[in-house]
């Protein structure tokens, strides 16, 4: 019964070390230095133009060749970093909301009439647990991934954009 014991309690182990290294670890310090990172939610005018939230990172200095910003964490989901104006060193990830998106679903009993429709967009659980103004940006440096959390990030106001022009004849 002991050597029982002795079992489980190193299966028990060996599992939690396991377990604890495939966890996501959080530098400390962002290897970059930052400005102040803000969003900022937008809507089409035009029904059915979309709507979503821009997470805007803009840095104070160029980044490091052997540093390549990869993605973001937000709001329970990621979305890829795009270098926005490379002379204001600014990277925009895009988060695509639900809110004023196409709806033209096709539904019939036959279901090749049905062959065109997109499928829904399904939420993969992120690996971080995060607050409305946190993000995590996930980052390489020399091959390495590595992550690094943003706090207090600044929320401006929502930019409504304008329907489309008026056919003036």
């Amino acid at each position: 019964m002991k050597k029982l014991g002795i079992v489980f309690i190193c299966i028990t182990v060996v599992f939690t070390i396991t377990h604890c290294s495939t966890a996501q670890k959080l530098q400390k310090k962002p290897p970059i230095t930052l400005q102040e990172v803000y969003i900022q939610s937008w809507v089409s005018g035009v029904k059915g133009g979309g709507s979503g939230i821009n997470l805007f990172i803009p840095v104070s200095q160029k980044i490091p060749q052997n540093i390549q910003l990869d993605s973001a964490y937000f709001k329970g989901k990621v979305a890829k970093l795009e270098l926005s104006d490379a002379s204001q060193m600014l990277y925009v990830a895009r988060f695509k909301a639900n809110f004023n998106q196409n709806q033209d679903i096709i539904m019939s009993s036959d279901p090749k009439e049905e062959y065109g429709n997109q499928l829904p967009e399904l939420n993969e659980k992120i690996p971080f647990d995060l607050k409305d103004t946190e993000c995590v940006i996930s980052y390489t440096e020399s091959n390495v991934t590595k992550y690094f959390k943003i706090d207090n990030i600044v929320i401006k106001k929502q930019e409504h954009y304008p329907s489309a022009p008026k056919n003036k004849q």
